[in-house]
């Protein structure tokens, strides 16, 4: 991934010397687990750990490679240069290469999963205090970008703070479907090697042993993996786009803050445009591209093909790289946003009074009037606050089919802003607990 989306920790679970010290954990605790069981000398396990604080020449193993065409045999090849060819012989003893590779991705996965989780917790204490601050801002809910009824700011940031919520509890499903590992051979069949080897393996690095591979851990793990990234970009997306339609300047509700020195744009000085969550919209596409190859990924040859490889190499520092810049990115900008009241209450009286049709549609029918009616009765008063920008609650009282089954009082009443908020502390009973 480019530096510009990219944080240093993430990053550096996809480095190739990460990679290679992943791979030699690897190896050395398959021997370990070997020397225990008797199959291997003690003293050629204990050998190989003399590498344990050896940082991998990743120059050197690419030349080999360049030769041997493998990575695997490359990297066993760099170790026995460190360790001793005669103390090595016993690396990767009944191992085939998709026992290092497929179990280093998962573990790779699960890190990845782990800072993941932690972006989505900071997320989630962003939209928590934003939505307890603004829990009785009141501002217009729309539907079709059009105006409906009134809801609250604060209920805008729980919805979303939910929404994340249900992400958290993806992704730690996830984590833990991808957190196995394989050690069992050329076709899964443990033929050439202990399964309790493979136990040892998972143990030493968190990981659980798959139960039944062929030459390579399961791709469906890996599709619903990617698929929980790319439902939480598509939740990052869902926010940003409500962001940007709050700062649009006939909105101007809410806003990104603008910090001093910032541009907006290179010819119009007076500026202030929405560019994090735009970049935020582009970045939830990026994740989201990972998750068709990775569904195509499930199905490989019997017992196995590397199509799915070159796909991951690509798809696994990237969907992850990116989604944890875009997580970050995202609490910022919950966390600085700029929430504008007066606009709210501005935008709602725009056209006065007319977010209030249902409740009188409502009182009609209550009142004896048939739906039809009441519905024509609201109607043809609302089309003129539409056109003429009159004041809806005078337009009712002016109406003698309105008047003839409400009295003054009951249409006054029916203005209530209050009416709508009544139950937002339900909602954020519901969403944050008691």
């Amino acid at each position: 991934m480019i530096p510009r989306y990219s944080r240093p920790e993430m990053v550096s679970i996809w480095e190739p010397a990460t990679k290679f010290r992943i791979w030699f954990e690897i190896e050395a605790h398959a021997c370990d687990a070997m020397a225990d069981l008797g199959v291997i000398p003690r003293e050629n396990a204990e050998a190989v750990w003399k590498a344990k604080d050896v940082e991998f020449d990743v120059a050197r193993i690419d030349e080999i490679e360049a030769v041997t065409k493998h990575d695997v045999i490359a990297f066993l090849t760099h170790l026995a240069e460190h360790v001793g060819s005669e103390e090595a012989r016993f690396v990767h003893q009944g191992m085939t290469s998709s026992d290092v590779l497929d179990t280093t991705l998962n573990v790779q996965l699960v890190r990845a999963s782990d800072i993941l989780i932690a972006d989505l917790e900071n997320l989630l204490g962003a939209l928590k205090r934003r939505a307890y601050e603004h829990k009785d801002t009141v501002r217009i809910g729309r539907s079709h970008g059009i105006h409906a009824e009134p809801t609250t700011m604060g209920l805008t940031f729980a919805r979303f703070y939910a929404e994340m919520d249900r992400n958290l509890s993806r992704m730690r499903d996830a984590r833990a479907e991808i957190a196995t590992g394989a050690i069992s051979g050329a076709v899964g069949t443990f033929a050439n090697i202990d399964p309790r080897v493979e136990e040892h393996v998972c143990d030493k690095m968190g990981l659980v042993p798959e139960p039944i591979s062929t030459q390579v851990i399961p791709r469906d793990r890996h599709a619903a993996f990617f698929a929980t990234l790319g439902v939480i970009a598509s939740s990052i997306e869902n926010i940003a786009i409500e962001i940007r339609h709050m700062q649009r300047t006939e909105v101007l509700e809410g806003a990104e803050f603008f910090s001093m020195g910032q541009k907006g744009s290179s010819a119009m000085p007076h500026k202030k445009n929405p560019v994090l969550t735009e970049n935020l919209t582009g970045l939830a596409r990026m994740v989201r591209s990972a998750v068709i190859p990775a569904m195509e990924n499930v199905a490989l040859w019997h017992e196995r093909d590397i199509s799915h490889s070159s796909v991951e190499r690509m798809i696994g520092p990237d969907a992850t790289i990116t989604l944890d810049f875009a997580l970050s990115r995202l609490t910022g900008v919950i966390d600085k946003m700029l929430i504008f009241p007066e606009n709210m209450m501005e935008n709602m009286n725009k056209f006065p009074g007319l977010v209030m049709s249902q409740r009188v549609l409502l009182a009609l029918t209550q009142a004896g009037v048939s739906r039809e009616d009441a519905y024509s009765y609201v109607q043809r008063n609302a089309l003129k606050v539409w056109e003429h920008r009159t004041d809806f609650k005078e337009e009712l009282l002016n109406d003698p089919d309105v008047v003839a089954a409400l009295s003054r009082d009951q249409i006054e009443e029916k203005f209530d802003l209050g009416y709508h908020t009544k139950h937002v502390d339900t909602i954020f009973a519901r969403v944050f607990g008691e």
